[in-house]
This record gives structure tokens, C-alpha cells and sequence, in this order.
């Protein structure tokens, strides 16, 4: 239980009837980690106040535990309750949030500004935000920055490609966690383009004071005032490989669209050979067989099928229901119960369903792992066609990973490297090499003690952002793509 408390101005638009608005944000806990953001947002508002121009109300916003605090906050405002979070009453509403900025600075001299634009669930902002962040800087001579990567002049050389490529797989691994990178990732639920920008105090040459920062601020927030309309006319779907270029959605999607087609001419196959084997069987057996294989073929679809999605809802209810019944029996706290449970309950569903279709018919047949495998491919291909479309980066990831091995398994052949394929294509393992190639691109090397920790941290704050904000993340695994792995599970090991 966490109990804190935000607190916020408004400085009501002289020029127009309060309903528009614009959020500057601070988060602010305990310490004095941001006290210079917070700083420098007291000084803007006094400027702001003795201005004229203002067409919009301005909300000064500083709250507490960070993206515990804004989701409250946001849900106060709009008078909503999504996640259970209990807020006091409002005592002041200013009009509907067309845009906002959190602000996070913690030294009074920076070398650079960078932008974070990741939201929940993998949402990104309109450009037009990154394009003004870009402008702004640009024009007070700040050095700007996107992953935290410097930008590069020279566009036709190898290293610059090179460069963009990490950027733009930064971008990538960040967004298909699912996680918000800052407090502006909970506003683009509500439709308000929102960016984070942080302040860096590093090594470099060139540094800049905090009024070259509040000049920066001021001049966006003059722009946004400006706005007639919603930012609308720019890209909501997009990958930036550096602050001055972008991949636009009808680039990208032809490289996801041609992993779907492998899954799809391979589910063509198998109905060619299913539909095939079906014609010999009607004329070369006789009436009894041709009676009972049928059943027999529907029935060892059944078990393998129900109990590979129990398993998946078991990995997705079973460690929060039996939390405190594991702290009574084992020395460890709630949280490493749950996820303890977690790992658990996905290494023991490797032995679960295995062989799971002799349960009902005592044996399989050729046409039954045939006939699963065909499930599982379009199965496999319809989720990642609708995830893709609301988290480009968590589809492609898990596209360009299972649809290869996916397509290859079968029960004959190479048992044992098919086994091997898959464990390494698991969600589970994705997700391990994930944060290890995300700190090498980050130029933090990680021993494999040190992954494993960073691995079980995301489990546990996949969890965790899943209750409190409503991440799709973890219920998606847990429900859709485990599932889905565990019957090309079963196909390998099928008899």
C-alpha cells in the first residue's frame, strides 16, 4: 500500500474560457533527485504568470512516486477508475489536456537533453511533439539526444548506419517491454501527446545553464498554445533511428508481413497434405477404419490443446492466488514468491502436456500432429497480427524469433535440436537476451549473474505494471503466446 500526495497549480488562460490545457509534469519523491526540474518548472511558472498571450490553462503538476502518483493523479482528473487506485476529490479542473511535458533534471548543468517517447503498452506520441523537442533544441543551440545516442552528420558512411541501427534497436526493446520510460507514457492513454525530457550532466564539452533549458520550455509550450487542433497530422506509428529521421509504418510492416507469410504457406501445406492423405485413406480403407480415425484424429487434438491453456492460466492467476500461502512455507517475501511461482509453473509445463494426446486415444497419428501444428501456425499468426498492431516491437520481436522454429518443428527428424530450437525461441529466453543485448547496446557489458537478476526484475515488474496501470504484456504471454509454444512443444515429442 502506498499513500502520497501530488500537488498542482493552474494558471488559468486569460485569453480564452479554460477549455484547453497543458501539463508541465515533475516527478518528485523522496531526495533531492529532480529538485532542480522542480527548480526550474517554480521559475516558468512565475514567468508564465506575467504573461499575456496564454490561450490555454498551464497545470503545474509535481507528483509523488512517479508513475504511481501520475496514474492517480490522471484518473482524479478525468474523473475515471481504471486501476483501483483511491484519489482524493479535485478541487480545481482546468480544461481538456491537449499536451504535456514531465521534466526530469537533476544537476543544475547538463551537456544534453534527451527525449523519451515510449509509452504503456507500447504507445508512442505523435511526431510533431519529437519534431518540436528537436526544433526547440536546435534553435537554442542544445545538444539533443534520443536513447541517449549523440547524432551523427554524416549519413552515407557505414558507422553512421551502423549507429542508427542501435538506435532504432533501443527503441525497439524498450517499446516492446510494454513499460512507460517516463511519466509521459500514462497521458498518451487518455490521448494526450506527452514526451519525457531529461536532463544529462556527463562529460562533454558544452554545457548549458537551466535558463537555456527554461528558454527551450518556454518556446514549446508558446507553440503548443498555438494549437487549434489536436496533433493529428503527423505519424502515431513510427521508429526513430535519430532525432532528424523516422520509419514510418509502411515501411516496417512489409518486413513483419513477410515472417506472417511464412506461417501462412506453411499452414497451406499441411492442409495440401492433410486434404491428400484424406483422399488415399477414402479409397484404400475400409468403412471401419475410415469410421474411427475421424474421432480418433479430433480427439488427440483436444488434450494437447485444453491443457496447454490451462497451463497458460494457471502461469497467469496461480502466483498472485498462492502468494501468502508460499511465504507461510518457504523463507521468501511476497515478491519473490510470485515470481518464483512464475518460473515454476512455465519449466513445469514442459513435462505437462507432453504426449497429452495418448490420454484420450492411447496413440497419436500422423494427421493428428499434422492437424496441430496447422492449428498452432494460424493460431501463432493470428496473434502476432493483432498484437503487431497495437505494439509493433513486441510482435516483431517474438515473430522473428518462433516463426522460423515454429515452422520447422515436426515429430520426425532431429527430436533433440527441434527441442533445443524451441527452448531457445521460449518467451522466457527472449526476454533473457533481451536485456542482455539491450545493456550491450547501451555499452554496459552484464555478467550472467547480473542478467539473471536484471531477468527476474522483469518478470516481476511486467507483473507489477500489468496491476497498477494495465500493461497487456504479461496477461498476452500468459494466455496467447505460452500456450500457442506449448503446443509446438508437444508436436516434437509427439508418438
Amino acid at each position: 500500500m502506498v499513500k502520497g500526495t501530488n500537488v498542482y497549480g493552474i494558471l488559468r488562460a486569460p485569453r480564452a474560457a479554460s477549455t484547453e490545457s497543458l501539463v508541465l509534469s515533475v516527478p518528485c519523491s523522496e531526495g533531492d533527485s529532480n529538485s532542480q526540474a522542480l527548480g526550474l518548472m517554480l521559475a516558468l511558472a512565475s514567468y508564465f504568470r506575467g504573461q499575456i498571450y496564454w490561450a490555454k490553462d498551464i497545470i503545474f503538476l509535481v507528483n509523488e512516486y512517479d508513475l504511481i502518483g501520475m496514474e492517480a493523479w490522471l484518473e482524479a482528473y478525468h474523473n475515471v477508475n481504471i486501476t483501483g487506485m483511491k484519489s482524493s476529490v479535485m478541487m480545481g479542473r482546468a480544461g481538456a489536456i491537449q499536451a504535456a511535458v514531465s521534466l526530469e533534471i537533476s544537476s543544475d548543468v547538463i551537456t544534453s537533453l534527451d527525449i523519451a517517447v515510449e509509452g504503456l503498452n507500447g504507445q508512442l506520441p505523435n511526431l510533431d511533439m519529437v519534431n518540436l523537442f528537436s526544433a526547440f533544441c536546435q534553435k537554442n543551440g542544445l545538444l539533443c539526444t534520443i536513447q541517449g545516442k549523440l547524432p551523427r552528420g554524416d549519413w552515407d558512411s557505414f558507422s553512421t548506419y551502423l549507429h542508427s541501427l542501435e538506435t532504432t534497436m533501443l527503441m525497439v526493446l524498450k517499446q516492446g517491454s510494454g513499460r512507460p520510460q517516463g511519466d509521459h507514457g500514462l497521458f498518451l492513454r487518455y490521448h494526450i501527446e506527452a514526451i519525457t525530457m531529461r536532463g544529462i550532466n556527463s562529460f562533454r564539452q558544452y554545457k548549458y545553464d537551466m535558463s537555456t533549458i527554461g528558454k527551450t520550455l518556454e518556446g514549446m509550450f508558446r507553440k503548443l498554445n498555438n494549437l487549434l487542433e489536436r496533433l493529428h497530422q503527423s505519424y502515431f506509428f513510427y521508429l526513430l533511428p535519430s532525432l532528424s529521421r523516422f520509419v514510418s509504418i509502411g515501411m516496417y510492416m512489409p518486413a513483419f508481413g513477410c515472417l506472417i507469410l511464412i506461417l501462412v504457406l506453411k499452414s497451406l501445406d499441411l492442409w495440401m497434405k492433410l486434404t491428400k492423405s484424406e483422399s488415399v485413406e477414402e479409397d484404400g480403407v475400409t468403412d471401419t477404419e475410415q469410421e474411427s480415425k475421424p474421432g480418433n484424429g479430433i480427439l488427440s487434438l483436444v488434450a494437447p490443446v485444453v491443457i496447454c491453456h490451462a497451463t497458460g492460466l494457471s502461469l497467469y492467476y496461480l502466483p498472485i492466488m498462492g502468494q501468502h500461502l508460499a511465504t507461510e512455507h518457504f523463507p521468501v517475501s511476497e515478491s519473490e514468491a510470485v515470481v518464483l511461482t512464475v518460473i515454476a509453473i512455465y519449466v513445469a509445463g514442459l513435462a505437462l502436456p507432453h504426449n497429452t494426446h495418448r490420454v484420450l486415444t492411447g496413440a497419436g497419428t500422423e494427421r493428428g500432429w499434422m492437424m496441430l501444428k496447422l492449428i498452432s501456425l494460424l493460431y501463432l499468426a493470428v496473434q502476432l497480427g493483432c498484437i503487431v498492431l497495437i505494439n509493433f516491437s513486441l510482435g516483431f520481436l517474438l515473430a522473428v524469433t518462433m516463426v522460423p522454429v515454429a515452422a520447422a518443428v515436426q515429430p520426425v527428424g532431429p527430436r533433440v535440436l527441434y527441442a533445443v530450437l524451441l527452448i531457445v525461441v521460449t518467451p522466457a529466453t527472449t526476454l533473457f537476451f533481451s536485456i542482455f543485448l539491450y545493456k550491450e547496446l547501451n555499452e554496459y557489458p552484464l555478467s550472467v549473474l547480473e542478467c539473471w537478476q536484471l531477468f527476474l526484475q522483469a518478470i516481476a515488474g511486467g507483473m507489477l505494471d500489468h496491476y497498477l496501470y494495465g500493461s497487456i504484456v504479461f496477461p498476452f504471454i500468459a494466455f496467447f503466446v505460452y500456450p500457442c509454444w506449448l503446443q509446438l512443444w508437444n508436436i516434437v515429442f509427439w508418438k
